[in-house]
């Protein structure tokens, strides 16, 4: 996140809140319509209650900082992607235990108790979005030397990073899983269902509303590319039903790779 700060200006920030549509369209399409696509394939496929709330568990986890990578690979608007990472990670708080709550209630016939502490929330939003980014952007402000190289050299050092974590932690679950992917294969395709489907609404809803092309991409990441880090550790720490990690394990796995190569297709071909 301060690799792509060092890329941002505060006057790409104004610009943002000068005219909100793009922000708030974001917001509308992560908060309303992207809950009705979970909610829609978790009643079309054939899945266990458990299964359909992981699915529901997913898309209320709205986009993290992987979101912001991917925009700033595909030189989309940075800016416009940190802010409604920033936004959403606040509004969470509210929304997740709603629609686990709904979830509850359609697939178990009850009601869960999800809460979330608005001290941690804060808190994880200030270290690993706000401060990193504003620290970026404070080099970028006062240092010119050296760093139109680095600029550069970030298309491909972030990337890579982010593949060696994927591929750590891919290893270590291989290593530590007591169960084979091949009997969750079925769980495949309404994961993968989730991300196309959320990235081509978010694209043309930007679209429908007015919003230049690299806004509409922008957007589309935002919508397509779910927190699923966070989905897994609220599924194993706080609400604790067995098996309601598996979606967001498997979304996981290829969402953020399956995001950059959609959202490309869109940049490229999508004018």
């Amino acid at each position: 996140m301060m690799g792509i700060g060092i890329n941002l200006k505060w006057s790409d920030f104004k610009q943002v809140f000068a005219a909100p549509k793009g922000i708030l369209t974001g917001l509308f399409a992560q908060l309303l319509l992207l809950p009705i696509i979970a909610f829609s394939l978790a009643f079309i496929f054939p899945l266990s209650p458990v299964q359909q709330l992981g699915l529901i568990l997913l898309a209320a986890c709205p986009g993290g900082t992987s979101s912001n990578i991917v925009t700033f690979m595909l030189k989309g608007r940075v800016a416009l992607s940190v802010s409604i990472t920033a936004f959403n990670s606040f509004i969470i708080i509210v929304s997740i235990p709603l629609y686990l709550s709904l979830g509850m209630k359609l697939f178990f016939e009850s009601e869960s108790n999800v809460e979330l502490s608005f001290l941690n929330t804060f808190s994880e939003v200030l270290f690993t979005v706000l401060l990193p980014v504003s620290a970026g952007m404070f080099i970028n402000y006062f240092s010119n030397y050296g760093l139109t190289r680095l600029k550069k050299a970030l298309v491909y050092i972030l990337p890579a990073l982010l593949f060696i974590v994927f591929a750590v932690v891919l290893f270590t679950e291989q290593n530590n899983g007591d169960t084979s992917f091949n009997a969750y294969l079925n769980l495949v395709l309404p994961a993968i269902l989730l991300n196309v489907v959320a990235l081509l609404v978010g694209y043309y809803v930007a679209k429908f509303v007015g919003i230049a092309h690299r806004g509409r991409f922008t957007i589309a990441i935002e919508m397509g590319l779910q927190n699923s880090a966070l989905a897994i550790f609220l599924a194993v720490s706080v609400i604790q039903i067995e098996g309601l990690a598996i979606i967001p394990i498997i979304y996981g796995g290829f969402s953020f790779f399956s995001t950059w190569f959609i959202a490309y297709l869109m940049k490229r071909f999508l004018k």
